[in-house]
């Protein structure tokens, strides 16, 4: 303020001020009203009532900064959860907490008085040992009565507080109880809605700040959106509406828990899809139908993993298991079921169509069934209890068996598989433009590999390494990627336009490969030898492509050259680098 009584206060002071002053002064009353109109449950319209209330005053400075200080420490699994905490915690201040009628805990220094416990995870540490593990409050077992349960009892349970010596409730009893708390305390996760970050689960932060020590305070909070039906919000007037027991009479427990874990892992509304949990059904009884026919079939290839599909298989295994374990642990539901069941259904398919007639091996099916089952239990518990008591006859409960092992994944031999992928692709589209001129013809394919870059393009690579940041995958200014290109060997005793003529179309390639890919795009070489690689691999591109041959060959030999006759053009128009092999097709 700048003028005035408040002269030099803020404006949220003075305001607070002012208004004392008009009241006390009779020139103004307290008048509130909803922001708009209200409805009840019931159907009710609500009007406010001017009645007593207590408020807890969560905006306390120095009670604030402890807060937004535990903040940093907690998981919140989503920036936006993150985000949403930090911006409740700079407007939230007087919160109304009492109520005269319903249920809730009496407030201690006003007991005609009710309140909600936004603490209550830490009476359900104890709650079996009063209520005879009934819920709904049964009689005690261990003879404790509410009114045993002191300030000091509560204090000795959750506070750290001195043992309380004057209690009724015996040592024994007490010390359960206590170390029933710390065992489960801190607990690492609490699931809500997103609309109660800005109310309920913000004073559950604050008030275990309040009343804890710093090794009790939680962990973790996951929060997610409302539950849409087909891409519709439910809602019982337009018919658009689905109960969980509904959901689990159509489609049954598991298909629905597999179109549940699909719906979405953020904080947006999770979309709840009925093909998908139809598609579930068909996959999964599949799935069961596959694993009879291996299990009872004889001509699966017997002895140890030799073959580059077997290897390959085996990585793929590997992937799952770690990126599937990384997601549950980060609750993405949804990615999990993609890295631990459709992940892993495409690498079964790409093992069987490489192995083509040696067929799959025997060690490595049964690996599969194994690995796949325990990944997608937590989502399909029942379809996996089946498999594995039924089909593949393992003693105990798969939730028992543990997470499988496995190796740390081979980035290499991941790269060459995609790499056999993309280049079956590449000429598979290519051969579909030409095939019109090849019809009735023995087609051969000539893949032409050139495994080292010209110096002109290694000394390129070089200079976009040295500007490129690997953690935000930005490149330096363009002007200063120029500077460097014109001190460079690539530009001596040239001019500089004839070298940004022939080095830019490269250098942009490379970047926007690098922003994609990450730093690895910029590699001198592949981390394995492209000619070694497809050798492996012949049969499986010939089969693919349809092809009656298929050659790999050196695009610097000048013997391998001269096989392409006058198509040897091809490879002087479009010729070919580390990972993008040139090809060829030929009729005889």
């Amino acid at each position: 303020m700048l003028v005035g009584e408040f002269n030099g206060r803020k404006v949220q002071e003075a305001k607070a001020l002012l208004r004392s002053k008009l009241i006390e002064a009779g020139d103004a009353i307290m008048y509130s009203e909803p922001e708009k109109r209200v409805v009840s449950r019931s159907g009710d319209e609500c009007v406010v009532a001017c009645t007593e209330q207590w408020y807890i005053t969560y905006g306390e400075a120095e009670w604030k900064k402890q807060a937004q200080e535990y903040l940093s420490s907690i998981n919140f699994y989503s920036d936006m959860t993150r985000h949403g905490f930090e911006h409740t915690l700079t407007w939230l201040n007087q919160w109304a907490c009492s109520r005269s009628f319903g249920l809730g805990t009496r407030i201690p220094w006003d007991e005609k008085y009710f309140a909600d416990s936004t603490i209550y995870m830490a009476y359900y540490t104890i709650a079996h040992l009063l209520h005879n593990e009934d819920m709904y409050g049964g009689s005690s077992t261990s003879g404790v009565t509410p009114e045993q349960m002191t300030n000091e009892v509560w204090d000795f349970i959750f506070c750290d507080g001195p043992f309380p010596k004057s209690s009724e409730v015996s040592q024994l009893i007490l010390n359960k109880m206590k170390q029933e708390f710390e065992y489960w305390y801190p607990f690492d996760l609490r699931v809500s809605g997103k609309d109660l970050i800005q109310n309920h689960l913000t004073f559950c932060i604050y008030n275990h700040t309040a009343i804890m020590s710093k090794n009790h305070w939680p962990l973790g909070f996951r929060c997610n959106g409302h539950l849409m039906l087909d891409s519709m919000k439910m809602s019982k007037s337009t018919g658009n509406f689905m109960t969980l027991r509904e959901a689990i009479a159509e489609y049954s427990a598991d298909a629905t828990r597999f179109s549940l874990a699909d719906a979405g892992d953020g904080v947006d509304d999770a979309n709840f899809v009925s093909s998908t949990a139809n598609k579930a059904i068909l996959d999964l009884s599949k799935e069961i139908s596959w694993m009879e026919e291996q299990l009872g079939a004889d001509t699966l290839r017997i002895g140890p993993p030799s073959t580059f599909a077997d290897r390959v298989f085996v990585n793929e295994m590997n992937i799952a298991v770690k990126m599937t374990e990384q997601n549950y642990q980060a609750c993405k539901f949804r990615e999990a079921l993609i890295t631990g069941f459709v992940g892993l259904q495409a690498a079964r398919k790409w093992y069987w169509i490489s192995c083509g007639s040696q067929e799959m091996n025997h060690d490595l099916v049964w690996r599969f069934m194994d690995v796949q089952t325990r990944l997608i239990a937590p989502i399909c518990p029942h379809y996996a209890e089946y498999v594995w008591r039924e089909l593949l006859k393992k003693d105990g409960f798969v939730a028992n068996a543990g997470w499988p092992a496995a190796d740390a994944p081979d980035l290499t031999l991941q790269s060459a598989k995609k790499y056999v992928e993309d280049l079956i692709g590449s000429m598979m589209k290519l051969y579909n433009k030409q095939k019109a001129n090849l019809t009735n013809k023995k087609v051969i394919g000539l893949i032409y590999v050139k495994e080292q870059f010209d110096e002109w393009k290694i000394e390129c690579l070089r200079i976009l390494q040295n500007n490129f940041n690997r953690e935000t995958r930005c490149f330096a200014a363009v002007s200063v990627i120029l500077e460097a290109l014109q001190s460079s060997s690539v530009n001596q005793g040239k001019d500089f336009r004839q070298t940004q003529k022939l080095c830019m179309p490269f250098l942009k390639s490379k970047k926007k490969d690098a922003v994609e890919l990450g730093a690895r795009a910029l590699d001198l070489k592949l981390p394995f030898g492209e000619i070694e690689v497809l050798q492996q691999n012949l049969d499986l591109v010939k089969r693919q492509v349809k092809l009656e041959e298929v050659e790999v060959l050196s695009a610097t030999n000048p013997d391998d050259r001269a096989k392409a006759g006058s198509h040897v053009k091809q490879i002087e128009q479009n010729p070919p680098s580390p990972g993008s092999p040139t090809t060829i097709f030929l009729t005889c």
